[in-house]
């Protein structure tokens, strides 16, 4: 059991938030976490509080038995050229029949630091849950993830957001074309991920049953009636700003006609489903979350049983 650890002010939460997002520098950061220093807590600790911990919020293991994961390049000509992407599926999945039993797919986006390794896992977690997961990182045309949130960061401002956009598109047609996928896809992110998720809803049409927006950017209302994808979208009740975009969203679906849930969590800041932030994750929220997420994936992706 861990020692308890002093909570945070909601002000120094933000302050990450404003940080990893680009809003303000590094040195910006730094200085205005001094004003939270008070009780005996240093400025070092509120930072190393407020920072990743991928190691310690990992719940299923890069080697954990039960998957099988690889990394794949796939082709995108109206992108990048190519982007590189993390593959998971259930090795039970492979052992039934000579040849691989085909599953539904999921595209997992990332936020605005590219690929790092709570996206990996959140890859790994849809994999335990009978589905097949792609997760790109938006990053490649640089090199890929560096190993940092903060260098993610600046990577990321300097990739062509168009091209990348279609780098996520073409993922998604090259995961849904595999002879191990049943051809019936999702797409989940989580903020500029869970923008991406809408917009692969809007691009692809019919050709995707569902979309999962964690705390993501709206399309536009002319973008809004070309989706035919299920929409669930996930916001915090605290970051006010885009769970303010709810109600229009909501609204603009059902003129739409498009099956859709929306759901905004009490005392659940931007990011609270990431477990590896843990002055953001609220657990209550994530979990519930996740299951609805499960459950949506499960209704609108899987192929009906007969």
């Amino acid at each position: 059991m861990e020692s308890a650890k002093p909570k945070l002010p909601a002000e120094a939460v933000e302050l990450y938030n404003l940080f990893i997002h680009g809003v303000i520098s590094r040195r910006s950061f730094m200085d205005n976490v001094q004003r939270f220093a008070v009780g005996g807590l240093a400025a070092s600790a509120i930072i190393e509080a407020l920072m990743p911990n991928y190691a310690l919020a990992q719940q299923v293991s890069k080697t954990d038995d039960r998957i099988k994961a690889t990394y794949e390049t796939v082709p995108s000509p109206q992108g990048n050229g190519s982007i590189k992407g993390y593959l998971v599926r259930p090795v039970s999945a492979d052992t039934r029949n000579d040849k691989p039993s085909q599953l539904p797919g999921i595209i997992v986006v990332h936020e605005n630091r590219g690929l790092n390794p709570h996206i990996e896992d959140i890859a790994r977690r849809l994999a335990l849950a009978n589905f097949m997961a792609f997760a790109p990182d938006g990053l490649t045309s640089l090199g890929g993830f560096p190993g940092d949130d903060y260098k993610g960061g600046l990577m990321f401002a300097k990739v062509d957001g168009k091209k990348m956009t279609e780098d996520f598109v073409a993922s998604a047609m090259w995961l849904k074309s595999r002879p191990d996928c049943t051809g019936k896809i999702g797409a989940t992110g989580f903020c500029f991920g869970g923008g991406i998720a809408n917009t692969l809803a809007v691009r692809l049409g019919d050709g995707i049953g569902a979309a999962v927006p964690f705390y993501g950017a709206v399309p536009s209302n002319d973008d809004i009636p070309k989706i035919k994808a299920a929409i669930l979208v996930h916001h915090g009740a605290l970051d006010t700003r885009l769970a303010a975009t709810w109600p229009a969203y909501d609204k603009a679906l059902t003129a739409a006609n498009v099956p859709h849930e929306g759901y905004v969590y009490p005392n659940a800041v931007h990011g609270f489903n990431c477990d590896a932030t843990p002055e953001r994750y609220n657990k209550a929220a994530a979990d519930l979350a996740w299951q609805r997420t499960i459950d949506w994936f499960n209704k609108y992706v899987h192929p009906a049983q007969t």
